[in-house]
């Protein structure tokens, strides 16, 4: 039997799971910007009728469930488990979306590393023969993550150069191997590495060095180089952390150029006024299952590295002094 762990931190999936079907969702602003296009449904009111940014995500989130199902032509009773994760407090967002979809669920905090970790763990429950179906969801919102990180928006604070704009959006996708579509072929897990940063105003220098260190470690298991891959996708680093992240990884003797893309610093334009860029949950997984997955339908690309980050810390550990430590996962995904 061919090995399923490639060194230190990689697995590879020998029964490749598929993405059968998954759908995005976001608001206006991220409409407006770079990536608009490929963002399957676009909503005109960021808080969808309801009372609480809150409780309008865990809606962009159930809808986004909602949608994958039907692309995969699948209902929920179809599906063996479902994997979600958000920023929010008890990831309340995943939580009653769970609720309302009645699968058996698995919770998970990763920060805005989220879908990558949920894609990576639902591939190897699928490849492991322990589910056939999985459907794997994350979400976030602007107002909802300003008031429970930062400051509330009625505050108007003004916004920092390095601070990053959170989506508002979701996104989820079905995984299956007994049907077509892009595979997830590989997944590096990393490691929390923490290099004393501690604004929540500059996330993205916080999480660059987990991305960096993914990255190397991921072609150092599998005997890869970034000619091996179309693109090398990071999630949220963002104007700054992704300058920090090319310095770091070329430190390690890795030149990426042009095959490198940022969402964060994709997702909007320059006239957007959105500081460094983009961030949240929904930020990289946008990226992933609307950008890369509709590029690899059309042709345009056949094989991706995903690297998702997330900034852990909370508003108490930041309160408390503690510095913002960073994690970083990876997932290749082929046509």
């Amino acid at each position: 039997m061919e090995a399923k762990r490639l060194g230190l931190q990689t697995v590879v999936f020998r029964q490749a799971p598929c993405i059968v079907g998954c759908s995005t969702i976001a608001g206006p602003k991220e409409g407006e910007g770079n990536l608009g296009s490929y963002i399957d449904t676009l909503v005109d009111d960021p808080l969808m009728g309801q009372p609480t940014p809150e409780k309008a995500e865990r809606m962009l989130l159930y809808q986004a469930c909602q949608d994958a199902l039907a692309k995969a032509n699948l209902t929920e009773d179809d599906m063996q488990l479902f994997i979600g994760g958000d920023l929010l407090n008890q990831i309340i967002s995943s939580s009653y979306c769970a609720r309302d979809l009645g699968i058996p669920f698995l919770g998970i905090y990763g920060a805005c590393s989220s879908i990558v970790e949920g894609l990576g763990l639902g591939a190897l429950i699928v490849d492991g023969d322990y589910a056939d179906s999985v459907l794997v969801a994350t979400s976030s919102h602007y107002q909802a993550s300003e008031r429970q990180f930062r400051y509330p928006i009625e505050l108007n604070i003004q916004h920092k150069k390095s601070n990053q704009w959170t989506v508002t959006g979701a996104a989820a996708a079905v995984l299956s191997k007994t049907r077509t579509g892009p595979k997830i072929t590989m997944a590096t897990f990393g490691r929390v590495l923490d290099y004393g940063i501690r604004s929540p105003n500059d996330m993205g220098a916080a999480m660059a060095p987990a991305a960096a260190d993914t990255l190397c470690r991921h072609f150092q298991d599998t005997g890869t180089s970034p000619g091996d891959y179309d693109l090398i996708l990071t999630g949220d680093l963002a104007a700054v952390g992704q300058k920090l992240f090319v310095q770091l990884v070329k430190e390690s003797d890795y030149t990426l150029d042009s095959k490198h893309m940022d969402v964060g610093a994709a997702i909007y334009k320059p006239e957007q006024r959105s500081g460094a860029g983009g961030s949240g949950c929904a930020c990289s997984a946008i990226g992933i299952l609307g950008y890369v997955v509709k590029e690899m339908l059309e042709g345009k690309l056949e094989r991706v590295l995903a690297i998702a980050t997330g900034a852990l810390f909370s508003p108490v550990s930041n309160q408390q002094g503690d510095s913002i430590a960073g994690i970083a996962h990876a997932v290749v995904i082929e046509a």
